[in-house]
């Protein structure tokens, strides 16, 4: 199996763009910023794997946006935490956004050492990559390899949604600029996407959490305690400490019903 790993990453090793050769020996990963890239991850009966460790930890929530998804089952990441640091545009188009207290954050994953999270992978067909490349552009998509929870490496990469900042977004994806891609949000007053000085969108944290919840004790306890503010000090826990009770009981609104019920 390990030689396995090896053939199937070693490509994207040699690349100039792979994550530094220090942490990819403990933690085999790296970018993957063309098409043909995600296709060579690819099964022989063409399905790609894909993370899910925010919204998509609810079953429920992972098919009403890939319904033809297969083999949902809980993994686990080595060297990787949580943050809210993503500014979500779907927040304010469906009007869960809290500009005022500036609570308009969503998930997103950066590599941490000493850090593991639990989460979810499953698989979608190759006619579905273009779209969700589309539709999570924002991020850095990264090659990775989950365990099962008794740390056993998947034989497959996974995708993963991670982490990026603004220069290399609009550098490296964004080819319409900057002021185009905000035109639509910016009666929003949104002119950055990545920023560690906002807040969870509570109805969106209320779902991710419930989606853990879900999973059993082990992987809530996991997004509790390895899920952090952008401020990559305060977690989960802590934070529902400050904030009290009061978020679990924000209801999505009709539009978000089923995406974010829990």
């Amino acid at each position: 199996m390990v030689l396995l790993l090896q053939e199937k990453l070693l490509p994207f090793f040699n690349s100039p763009s792979s994550v530094p050769m220090a942490m990819a020996k403990t933690l085999p990963c790296h970018d993957l910023t063309h098409l043909s890239d995600f296709d060579a991850l690819l099964s022989a009966d063409d399905y790609i794997s894909i993370c899910g460790y925010g919204s998509l930890l609810s079953e429920r929530s992972a098919r009403s946006t890939f319904p033809n998804l297969v083999n949902f089952r809980i993994a686990r990441l080595t060297g990787f935490r949580r943050l809210f640091n993503s500014v979500g545009a779907i927040f304010f188009t469906h009007g869960v956004a809290n500009i005022k207290t500036e609570e308009i954050a969503g998930l997103s994953v950066e590599p941490c050492e000493g850090e593991t999270i639990i989460l979810v992978v499953f698989e979608i067909k190759k006619t579905e990559i273009p779209a969700f490349i589309e539709r999570e552009r924002a991020y850095r998509f990264l090659a990775v390899v989950p365990e099962s929870l008794d740390g056993k490496p998947f034989t497959n990469p996974a995708v993963l949604c991670a982490s990026y900042s603004d220069e290399e977004f609009f550098k490296f994806k964004c080819t319409e600029g900057r002021e185009k891609y905000f035109e639509r949000y910016g009666k929003y007053k949104i002119h950055k996407i990545w920023r560690d000085d906002v807040l969870p969108c509570r109805v969106y944290l209320r779902h991710c959490a419930l989606g853990a919840k879900s999973l059993g004790e082990e992987v809530y306890n996991n997004f509790l305690d390895h899920t952090f503010l952008g401020d990559r000090k305060t977690t989960i826990r802590q934070y529902f400490e400050k904030a009290g009770s009061k978020i679990m009981e924000e209801e999505p609104p009709e539009s978000l019903k089923t995406r974010y019920g829990g």
